[in-house]
């Protein structure tokens, strides 16, 4: 019985830690704007320059249960969130690409989403 308690208490205590540790991580981190407006070329009225290229990738091997269906939901959040860490207004030229290769028998997969982050004059 007094094994049974000690490795619960150890079990809870070493719990409590772990949530403790990940839920400061996130305390002091700047937020970024994942919600800018995503335009095309010809959308834009106004002046803007271009801060700067683009493109998130990621790759996956065999089938990839992690990243949900929508490919394009993807690949706008992680243009966004780049965008926003770069400062940018706006999004344009949004591009979500996929391409598939096969190693023997097991695919993989390689995401790309590229766009031009822009700051309005």
């Amino acid at each position: 019985m007094k094994k049974v308690s000690n490795r619960l208490i150890l079990l809870i205590f070493s719990s409590v830690i772990f949530i403790f540790i990940n839920s400061c991580s996130t305390i002091g981190q700047p937020s970024y704007n994942n919600n800018l407006p995503i335009f095309s070329q010809n959308e834009l009225a106004q002046p803007y320059t271009q801060i700067g290229r683009i493109r998130v990738t990621r790759e996956t091997y065999g089938s990839d249960f992690s990243l949900s269906p929508d490919i394009k939901a993807w690949g706008l959040a992680a243009v966004q969130q780049a965008a926003g860490k770069m400062g940018a207004d706006a999004v344009m030229s949004l591009e979500i690409t996929g391409r598939t290769t096969y190693y023997g028998i097991i695919p993989s997969t390689e995401y790309c989403a590229t766009a031009f982050a822009i700051k309005f004059k």
